[in-house]
């Protein structure tokens, strides 16, 4: 699917990069949400002598097993990721770097979906960036999004427009303050119809807490989650987070090797008496 990307950077949190992926206008907060799944997830990676990364990844869902297998080739300006899937679709993204001056193209596409075909242009200055993006094919959706701002300050926003319905599909804006002990970010999401608050603290060097609020206005519903991640030691890492419809989750992961991790997530929904804790395993081997 199409995407634009709203990045907001900070220095310190946990690995703690407050990144912003605007999908729909749903973002990730890394605190919150990454490294919780609650499926079977293996990853294993290979380099050749070349520098040729291969990646074979399998992903048992319920009663469903997905997989693919992926090749990652990095010239002097070239990136090529080619990927086969399963389901044998074929994804190949063809990066070009320094097209110009800070910027860079990629084409992706999918076989056998022929309307899948994608072109986005990126700029990134110290103090800018710009990213545009148009669907191959011809009623193409149109992404534009851009933020301004320093490593203390950023604002952004990010629209989308389809040319066969001549409508816009999303518009989103955001801001963002970060210091190098916390940062916090402001996002009107979902055409206006919502707003989110992140907040996000780095009490010492081994413990961050964090907080997510949003406000929904076409039915004034709240909902809040908060959460902290704590190095129990280098390689060992505890995250938990909380909601207010009852749901708590906990993650343990742990680097047993260098670049290779093994974690396990654990989620009880309170609401749900008659339900199972959801846990999830993913493996991930790299040399």
């Amino acid at each position: 699917c199409l995407f634009a990307e709203l990045l907001f950077y900070t220095r310190r949190w946990e690995a703690v990069q407050l990144r912003f992926r605007i999908l729909a206008g749903k973002p990730k907060v890394n605190l919150l949400n990454k490294d919780y799944i609650f499926d079977q997830k293996f990853t294993l990676t290979m380099l050749s002598a070349t520098g040729t990364e291969f990646v074979a990844t399998g992903l048992q869902k319920d009663d469903l097993f997905f997989g693919d297998i992926s090749t990652l080739y990095k010239g002097q300006n070239t990136i090529v990721d080619l990927k086969i899937d399963s389901h044998s679709s074929v994804s190949t993204k063809v990066t070009v770097k320094n097209l110009m001056p800070s910027a860079k193209a990629v084409i992706s596409f999918k076989i056998p979906d022929h309307k899948s075909g994608k072109l986005d242009v990126q700029y990134v200055h110290p103090h800018a960036t710009l990213n545009s993006s148009i669907g191959l094919n011809p009623t193409p959706l149109l992404d534009l999004s851009a933020t301004i701002g320093s490593q203390t300050v950023s604002l952004g926003g990010e629209v989308g427009f389809d040319t066969a319905s001549s409508s816009l599909t999303k518009y989103n804006a955001g801001i963002s303050f970060n210091k190098p002990d916390f940062s916090a970010a402001l996002m009107l999401e979902d055409k206006g119809e919502s707003l989110r608050a992140t907040y996000v603290h780095t009490v010492n060097p081994t413990t961050s807490v964090g907080a997510e609020l949003i406000r929904r206005f076409s039915n004034h519903a709240n909902s809040f989650t908060i959460g902290s991640s704590y190095s129990v030691d280098p390689f060992t890492t505890v995250k938990t987070r909380l909601s207010n419809n009852g749901k708590a989750g906990m993650v343990v992961q742990r680097e047993w090797r260098p670049k290779s991790l093994i974690t396990l997530s654990a989620e009880y929904d309170s609401k749900a008496v008659n339900s199972s804790p959801r846990v999830g395993l993913a493996l991930a081997l790299k040399p």
